[in-house]
């Protein structure tokens, strides 16, 4: 007999799958045999094909050494295994990974650029370590997602759980996101709540003052930090999470980010030499009492140093 601790990249998967990729030299009949025979035990009990395995599972294996020995050396990922991964990480444990993600780089790949994307860099460092297998059912993906000439903290998920658990925190409005942006102007009152309406397009959103069909609710609570030269450094609060909730509510309000070729002053980013929008997800703050997956991050809060904080200062 041989026991197998199932890892947390195959989280999710099913056993069949698991089986038939660890024990590539037995065939797909055999193994379905050996779990009727109750050969093949999850945790001390009967397995069945298609349940869905956990990390940290106990697999009992009671088959012939040469079940094992069948098994081909596997071939190495050919992009995975060469790709040279430079990555910001700010935090990591079993399940998570918080990434600081540089403006100018995609976190998924688009018709512009298919390889080096956030996905590529985090998923290669992964299998370099021996974390991650692109066979086992799941690909370590982001639970948050930033523009790309965004930067600031990304959430990446090693695992299925660890994928659903941020994902039900970000839904019910538990985790806490906080950004700095650089603004034209100065917002009156200085702090307060962007409250409106956000309806999608094409390539970008409407600000809309009233709801309309298809339009979303969208809530922004802001700071002022520091103000000068005609400029202003503002901490935002997202309440809501709507595709550029924040780029979109401040240009409506009257003061569009510096460097934002969207939503912002053309003429006015030329004038200041910015070729991108001056916003950085620059904090994140978990609620207490977290469990599962999530028990590590309870209470905790990660923040970036703003690289925002000496703009008003130069100029650009």
């Amino acid at each position: 007999m041989r026991e197998w601790t199932v890892g947390p990249e195959a989280g999710g998967k099913r056993l069949d799958r698991y089986l038939a990729a660890r024990l590539g030299g037995v065939p797909a009949g055999a193994l379905q045999k050996f779990l009727r025979l109750g050969k093949i035990k999850r945790n001390g009990r009967r397995a069945n094909a298609g349940d869905r395995l956990c990390a940290g599972d106990a697999l009992q294996l009671y088959l012939d050494d040469d079940c094992f020995e069948a098994a081909p050396p596997r071939r190495p990922d050919p992009l995975l295994s060469r790709f040279r991964p430079h990555l910001a990480v700010l935090y990591e444990d079993s399940a998570l990974l918080l990434i600081d993600k540089k403006p100018g780089m995609l976190v998924h790949p688009d018709a512009s650029e298919k390889v080096n994307t956030l996905v590529t860099h985090v998923r290669a460092y992964l299998y370099q370590k021996g974390e991650y297998d692109p066979e086992s059912g799941f690909a370590p993906a982001p639970c948050n997602r930033i523009d790309r000439f965004t930067g600031g903290i990304v959430i990446f998920a090693k695992t299925k759980d660890a994928l659903l658990a941020v994902d039900a925190l970000i839904r019910a409005r538990k985790l806490r996101k906080f950004y700095h942006c650089i603004v034209r102007g100065a917002l009156r009152p200085p702090e307060g709540v962007l409250k409106n309406f956000l309806l999608k397009g094409e390539k970008r959103v409407r600000v809309l003052d009233r709801p309309e069909k298809g339009a979303q609710a969208a809530e922004t609570r802001y700071r002022t930090l520091d103000a000068r030269g005609g400029m202003s450094l503002v901490e935002c609060e997202l309440i809501t999470g709507r595709t550029h909730q924040i780029r979109a509510q401040m240009a409506h309000a009257g003061h569009p980010l510096l460097g934002d070729g969207q939503y912002g002053d053309a003429a006015w980013n030329r004038a200041m030499g910015r070729g991108s929008q001056a916003l950085y997800a620059i904090r994140l703050e978990f609620p207490r009492e977290l469990t599962g997956v999530l028990a590590p991050l309870s209470g905790r809060s990660f923040a970036l140093q703003s690289p925002l904080e000496g703009v008003l200062e130069g100029g650009k």
